[in-house]
């Protein structure tokens, strides 16, 4: 299928949508009843999914043109065509589906199981630091100390995982240790922050760019390859040479692929991507459904009144740290633990972007758990498809990641697009409506004469 004919698809399903809602809100009217479209809009839900829409909407429009406005700026050593420009959309918006070209040239979409394979592989961290900082949010605080714990994380992760011989310890316990040790190293570098809000009102983003720091640091100093006390898990082959820590196959650990690898052939994917889709929603499941939930969300709203109800809200603070950086190491975890991957130890003068992703993950998603999976997915999905962009035209992999920001960019305005959706904000253009007069003015007209 050519990429002409999926966006012909995607109009005329929007096109049909459109036509039903307008013919069953006018066969409701006639009832004097209310359509579903109707009652579904109503949800708080629905406008927030479709405000983060538009937000997405917005940004891939703008790449579109800054693809098309690439026509103008040749280089010396890349000249743009007006029909790269055309595949270059294509690929933005369906990239992760491409198969490759036709006999004559064009770009042909269908089912690419090693892209979307691939897609679900970097979505799994990708999910569980958008929870880390998205269930911060929910709690009244801002954690942007997830790069830091997901490095502690991945460094103690690492260690368990290739310090256990499999030959004593069978491979999944192995497993388990060092999965279960990434999380708790995680959570105990989150509740640092969250001890010093609790106790002594120290703002956490502060308390919290500090400690990624810190960890960055802590962590080169365990592998440094000289006198670092885990030097010896580094990979000394020629092509690696000390500069990158074992992938944890090497001591025979690594994630099952739950059967995932025979549908999505030829990509990384395992059965991480199972594992954190769960812990999304059994966080889900804690917020909105059990009483400890609602009094993390209690003390986020208000925590003197949290207080005054009974709430210990200084151990809230703590423990809601905690489980963001448990989730947080989590991602690491579930990343590392993959066999596919390998860990570059010098850290020190750089944090993980992927620690950093989870807010605009967390922004998009309104915060909502299950939002998240999604929002983490389509974030996916547009680094796929900058490979696809860098591989099949003239143009480079960032350009999506100018689209990246661009939609990040309009997600901070989801709320005021909410806003608008609900009705919260009114908006009157009088400029050439001519202002009726109330009664309050014709009473002050009639005094004055």
């Amino acid at each position: 299928m050519s990429g002409i004919a999926l966006f012909l698809l995607i109009f005329a399903l929007i096109g049909a949508f459109a036509v039903y809602t307008v013919v069953s809100i006018k066969m409701a009217a006639k009832k004097d009843c209310e359509a579903w479209v109707q009652k579904m809009w109503k949800k708080d839900s629905v406008k927030a999914i479709s405000s983060s829409v538009i937000s997405i909407i917005f940004g891939m429009i703008i790449g579109c043109f800054i693809l098309v406005i690439m026509l103008f700026f040749p280089s010396d050593n890349v000249q743009i065509t007006l029909n790269q420009a055309i595949n270059g959309i294509q690929l933005i918006f369906f990239g992760m589906l491409n198969t490759g070209r036709t006999g004559g040239g064009q770009l042909a979409f269908g089912f690419n199981g090693t892209s979307i394979g691939n897609m679900l592989f970097r979505a799994t961290p990708l999910i569980l630091t958008g929870l880390s900082v998205a269930l911060a949010f929910k709690t009244g605080l801002f954690n942007i100390g997830a790069p830091g714990q997901y490095l502690v994380g991945t460094a103690v992760t690492l260690i368990l995982a290739l310090s256990i011989p499999t030959s004593v310890v069978p491979s999944f316990i192995v497993w388990v240790i060092a999965f279960l040790g990434g999380i708790l190293a995680g959570a105990l570098w989150g509740a640092v922050p969250g001890l010093f809000k609790a106790f002594l009102n120290v703002n956490e983003v502060i308390t919290c760019i500090m400690m990624n720091w810190i960890a960055a640091n802590v962590v080169t100093a365990l592998f440094d390859k000289t006198i670092g006390p885990f030097k010896n898990l580094l990979d000394p082959s020629g092509t690696k040479n000390l500069a990158f820590v074992y992938k944890t196959t090497f001591n025979n650990v690594s994630t099952s692929k739950m059967g995932l690898d025979y549908i999505f052939e030829g990509s990384q994917v395992n059965g991480g991507i199972i594992i954190a889709i769960l812990i999304a929603v059994v966080v889900y499941i804690v917020l909105n459904k059990t009483t400890f939930g609602y009094e993390l969300k209690a003390c986020g709203s208000n925590k003197y009144a949290s207080k005054y109800a009974g709430i210990n809200e200084n151990s809230r603070i703590v423990i809601s740290m905690s489980i963001a950086g448990g989730l947080a190491g989590a991602a690491a975890a579930l990343y590392y633990l993959s066999g596919n991957t390998e860990f570059a130890w010098e850290t020190y003068q750089s944090l993980p972007a992927i620690g950093f992703n989870g807010i605009p993950v967390a922004l998009l998603a309104f915060n909502n758990p299950v939002g998240v999976i999604f929002s983490s997915m389509f974030m996916s999905t547009l680094d796929v498809n900058g490979m696809q962009l860098k591989y099949m035209t003239n143009y480079n992999e960032y350009i999506t990641s100018v689209i990246s920001a661009l939609i990040v960019y309009f997600s901070a305005f989801s709320l005021l697009i909410k806003q608008l959706l609900s009705g919260q904000i009114k908006y009157k253009f009088n400029l050439f409506k001519k202002k009726e007069k109330t009664n309050t003015d014709l009473i002050v007209e009639e005094e004055a004469k």
